[in-house]
């Protein structure tokens, strides 16, 4: 019979309500500014629902209607300079957080509403109807809503894909040593998702103030919470990462708000995160305004049995056991709050001919269609540029690719605090798998930060620091390929964040990759990502492929003010070649290609490894070719200026590169390129890539997947024999 001994978990996990004592000592301004923003946000929902019964509101309306108890609550209980972010289903805890904001001193609900609170709820609904008024412009719309001001940092459509985001913010906030928090809202469906289980281990391990505030309405649109998960006490998964969890009565405001201060107080001490789990009810389906009872999946009875237990009712109930306010002033508050409503819909909805329409000024210009996917790169004023060529320093022959990786670095953190590294393995083995971050641990102990293996996570917090504004985040992917497990935050977060809340937030990170190919590491472990992130909106891409070129190239990436890939080589880790002796503080513009050997028969365009073997070939041969280096690979940031110049001047194009066809960053070049300069092609875009099928770890089958020097000689014989000119220069 063996022994068995009984754990305990790490931390605590308890059910909080709010007793007669707390409900009797209820401060009057705080109840009656809760039962206020109750009401305002109610009747907003209320005539979003009712604008998108008129066909009015372009995409979805996710309402929060019955749900407004735990969002008012938890925002009441928040400093200004606090910050959360949600879910798709967000208007609530987004209002919520607002009113607190431009109400400091709270809200009134006898006496009648200001220019402030109106101008908030146009604002707001203006955005959720997609006008150019709106908070991001109309970009965002119900489901993308962000006002940084207010300490809103942004809502999500990837059902918790902003939670990672929010704990970066949290890093910011811990590294400040503000006393700020976070809380990221998210529902029972984003639960057992993988980068929210991997953000709260990171949270936990690092002791970040962030709320995991789990709204559990007990369906993820149609299925139910049983149907998932075996434990449908939500707040359970706290448990499993040491983290303190509660469990309230969303529908009970005061019980959520006196949950929220006692998270509060644990998250500002610095004992790290809390999970708060509200049961709280939606009164319509997903989206629109028919209960969930008129699609099957729910009864009358359920929906009626929550309806008795709504927010606002339970609210006013407790004023008025207390004579804080009279029946009459919550029936003339209720009146208020839907005539404010219906007086802000007025200025942007009209009626022509019999039918309601948004006002068509109100719109924003197509013109504006693109703007701000991208900044204007008005961050290098004044920088200094340098080439090879032309530096008047001292340099050094000799100097190790991979040494310039780590120097520069170490250069940077030295003269910005902001720099933060993070991945996997970064601190230890002298510099990560390659000793790319060599001495940083031990120079800025705080500021390499090795990761648990959660690319989804890590990459993500990045993403959140970097919209904070104060950290100025650098990723290491050990491996490119694994950007497919990070790919929503890369993608859907980081990428599109500038664009989709209106243009004008910054998202200074740095990614840094090796492309692994020839290293016998396999299928996941050594593709080329350019051609994703070339064909991927809001990314720019470096490559460089000598040692001073990293170090202007990184600089550049460092300063950007968007996402940056930098993509480095194996191959090149190993290499040689000029560097300066000392000057690590110059700059090489994104978006200058490089004239590495002049020729006229054929252009040939490459990047990274590449550049270097197509040279050797090339003067093997002694073909006549122009080799121009790339550099900058994403779509702004191609200098099609000197590839233009030098298609003009050779008629032929061959484009150069190692990993394979189906991802290839040649792919789009040679369509681009063949739409730009048609009339000075001689022939069609001549094109050298690797095979279908990923590299395989057989050292043969791996050699025969990449593209080699016997394939760019290939390449250029056939560049060759169709003009029928011959190889070599006469």
């Amino acid at each position: 019979m063996p022994i068995y001994d009984d754990l305990t978990p790490k931390t605590t996990w308890r059910a909080i309500k709010a007793s007669k004592v707390d409900r009797a000592a209820l401060e009057p301004n705080v109840g009656r500014t809760m039962l206020s923003q109750l009401h305002l946000i109610r009747a907003f929902e209320e005539k979003v629902l009712d604008l998108s019964g008129q066909g009015l509101v372009h995409g979805p309306a996710h309402s929060a209607v019955g749900q407004e108890g735990g969002a008012v609550g938890s925002a009441m209980a928040m400093r200004g300079s606090d910050q959360i972010n949600g879910s798709h289903r967000a208007h609530h805890q987004f209002l919520a957080k607002a009113l607190s904001y431009v109400s400091p001193e709270g809200i009134n609900p006898e006496e009648s509403f200001g220019e402030t609170l109106r101008y908030l709820s146009k604002r707001t609904l203006a955005e959720i109807l997609g006008l150019s008024e709106g908070f991001c412009k109309g970009r965002g719309g119900s489901m993308h809503l962000r006002w940084a001001d207010s300490g809103n940092l942004g809502t999500n459509a990837i059902v918790g894909g902003g939670v990672p985001m929010a704990a970066g913010a949290a890093w910011a906030h811990k590294q400040a040593g503000s006393g700020d928090v976070v809380y990221t809202y998210f529902g029972d469906g984003a639960v057992n998702i993988g980068s929210v289980l991997e953000t709260m281990n990171i949270a936990a391990a690092w002791k970040l103030p962030i709320c995991f505030f789990v709204e559990n309405n007990r369906y993820a649109v149609s299925t139910h919470v049983e149907e998932v998960t075996a434990e449908t006490r939500l707040s359970a998964r706290g448990l499993a990462f040491g983290i303190p969890a509660l469990k309230v009565d969303g529908m009970d405001t005061l019980s959520v708000y006196l949950a929220a201060e006692e998270a509060n107080a644990i998250m500002r001490r610095g004992d790290g995160p809390v999970v708060i789990e509200a049961d709280v009810y939606r009164y319509f389906h997903q989206n629109g305004a028919l209960p969930g009872s008129a699609f099957g999946y729910r009864s009358k009875e359920e929906e009626q049995e929550w309806r008795g237990r709504d927010p606002l009712d339970a609210m006013a109930r407790d004023l008025m056991e207390r004579q804080i306010i009279g029946a009459q002033a919550v029936e003339d508050l209720r009146a208020q709050c839907q005539m404010l409503m219906e007086n802000v819909a007025a200025d942007l909805v009209e009626e022509v001919d019999g039918k309601r329409r948004i006002v068509p000024a109100l719109w924003p210009e197509e013109d504006f269609r693109d703007f701000g996917l991208r900044g204007d790169l008005s961050e290098f004023e004044g920088v200094r540029f340098e080439e090879l060529e032309t530096f008047s320093g001292p340099l050094k022959e000799g100097v190790k690719f991979i040494d310039v990786v780590a120097n520069v670095m170490g250069r940077r953190m030295e003269q910005d605090d902001r720099i933060v590294v993070l991945g996997e393995d970064v601190h230890r083995l002298k510099g990560g798998t390659n000793g790319a971050t060599r001495g940083l641990s031990e120079d800025f102990p705080d500021r390499c930060l090795g990761t648990p293996i959660s690319e989804n996570a890590f990459t993500g917090i990045a993403g959140g620091m970097a919209a904070d504004g104060r950290v100025r985040p650098v990723i290491e992917f050990m491996y490119p390929d694994f950007m497919w497990v990070a790919a929503d935050q890369v993608f859907n977060q980081i990428g599109k964040a500038r664009h989709m809340f209106g243009g004008d937030s910054p998202m200074p990170v740095v990614l840094r990759t090796k492309v692994a190919m020839g290293t016998g590491y396999g299928s996941q472990h050594s593709m080329d990502p350019a051609g994703i992130f070339a064909t991927a909106p809001g990314w720019r891409i470096v490559a460089p492929s000598t040692p001073f070129d990293y170090i202007g190239l990184m600089n550049s990436a460092l300063l950007c003010e968007d996402p940056v890939l930098v993509l480095e080589h194996v191959d090149l880790y190993s290499s040689k070649g000029a560097a300066p002796a000392e000057d690590l503080d110059y700059f090489i513009p994104l978006g200058q290609a490089k004239l590495v050997r002049e020729g006229r028969r054929v252009t040939i365009l490459t990047y990274l490894a590449m550049v270097e073997k197509t040279r050797e070939v090339v003067e093997r041969l002694g073909v006549d070719a122009e080799i121009i280096d790339l550099r900058s690979l994403d779509r702004a940031g191609l200098d099609w200026e000197t590839i233009e110049a030098s298609v003009e001047k050779t008629g032929n194009v061959l484009i150069v590169e190692q990993g394979v066809g189906g991802t290839s960053y040649g792919g789009w070049l040679s369509d681009e390129l063949q739409r730009r300069c048609f009339d000075a092609l001689d022939q069609p875009i001549k094109r050298v890539h690797g095979a279908e099928a990923s590299p395989s770890i057989s050292k043969v089958l791996e050699a025969a997947a990449c593209a080699r020097q016997q394939d760019i000689e290939m390449g250029l014989r056939e560049v060759m024999a169709d003009q029928g000119l011959p190889l070599v220069a006469e």
